[in-house]
């Protein structure tokens, strides 16, 4: 492969629908060129002047074929699954995740959801819209709940995973993380394979969702797993919608097994007008916007920049490389 250019020779393209990466780039003075688009199909006309491509969504692997120029692929995301990883490296295209850009945001959002949940503020708010002041609950299982002395399971212990305990142990919430390797983590109180998920359900009165999707995660939050879950426990998903059954999901919620979910991802997005989702009033649907903060487009270009330094130098590794 020939040397990496000069950054004033770069052309840099940033693809996304509405995040305002290309003005977060200019603002920090490097001397590359770079484009701003909105939709594939303007993608797709400008992707071949592109050295360096900074998208998620909108990304297509036909593009590929269509980009010789194309030397770096930025991932908006964490997640990577819409990119053909052996198309890249045949190509010789780099490809790095967003990783780590977001792990504040998401577990943040998954406490706010667990907090919605718990604290109702989702049928408070539909209170206020209908201006009905809500009379006091005899009945205590109606009512809103506490988080101490509860316990939370943690599917996936990355960084948003790992985040997301720590800000549920200051609730005094019990941690049960699982994932690949049962090493002990500060701040976890027990940890358990991935193979072992059926053996700590039952103990859950949060099951939260932090983890990739993976061939082993695919699926994983199905009839069985939900069957095993604590009667009247919560499912919080702030990972990808694939994880979970969601005819299986719809059946516990509906017939009171699961007191509630808090939901950011589905396996069709946007989630269809006709989805049951929308109207169960035990569910919070968010449209997978856990990462969507005010920081999000600083935090993806520090990566980007990073990443093109290491580029420059011919740094064999990339910050979350991926290819």
């Amino acid at each position: 492969m020939t040397s990496w250019p000069q950054e004033t020779e770069l052309t840099i393209g940033f693809a996304h629908a509405a995040y305002q990466l290309g003005a977060e780039f200019a603002a920090r003075g490097r001397p590359a060129r770079s484009f701003e688009v909105r939709s594939f199909e303007e993608l797709k006309a400008r992707a071949p002047e592109a050295d360096v491509l900074v998208v998620s969504g909108l990304w297509r692997n036909e593009l590929i074929a269509a980009c010789p120029r194309l030397r770096f692929v930025q991932s908006i995301s964490a997640g990577t699954d819409q990119f053909d990883k052996p198309a890249f490296a045949t190509a010789g295209i780099r490809l790095a995740s967003a990783q780590g850009g977001n792990e504040r945001a998401v577990a943040e959002h998954a406490m706010a959801l667990i907090l919605g949940l718990t604290r109702q503020i989702h049928l408070a708010r539909d209170n206020q819209m209908a201006k009905h002041w809500r009379p006091m609950i005899g009945d205590r299982a109606r009512r809103e709940d506490e988080l101490g002395g509860k316990t939370m399971v943690v599917v996936g212990l990355g960084r948003i995973g790992l985040r997301l305990a720590r800000l549920a142990a200051a609730f005094g919430l019990r941690i049960i993380g699982v994932r690949r390797s049962e090493r002990a983590e500060p701040g976890i109180d027990a940890i358990v394979a991935t193979d072992k998920l059926g053996t700590v359900l039952a103990e859950a009165d949060i099951v939260a969702l932090t983890c990739p999707l993976t061939p082993e995660t695919e699926g994983l939050i199905g009839r069985e797993a939900l069957a095993a879950m604590r009667p009247g426990s919560l499912l919080i998903n702030v990972a990808r919608g694939r994880v979970v059954d969601e005819a299986a999901l719809l059946e516990a919620l509906g017939s009171g097994r699961l007191a509630g979910a808090g939901l950011d991802c589905f396996h069709d997005e946007p989630l269809p007008p006709a989805s049951p989702f929308w109207g169960l009033p035990n569910v919070i649907v968010t449209p997978h916007s856990a990462g969507e903060t005010r920081a999000y487009e600083a935090n993806v270009v520090d990566i980007l920049l990073d990443n093109l330094d290491r580029l420059a130098r011919g740094d064999a590794e990339l910050r979350n490389q991926i290819v």
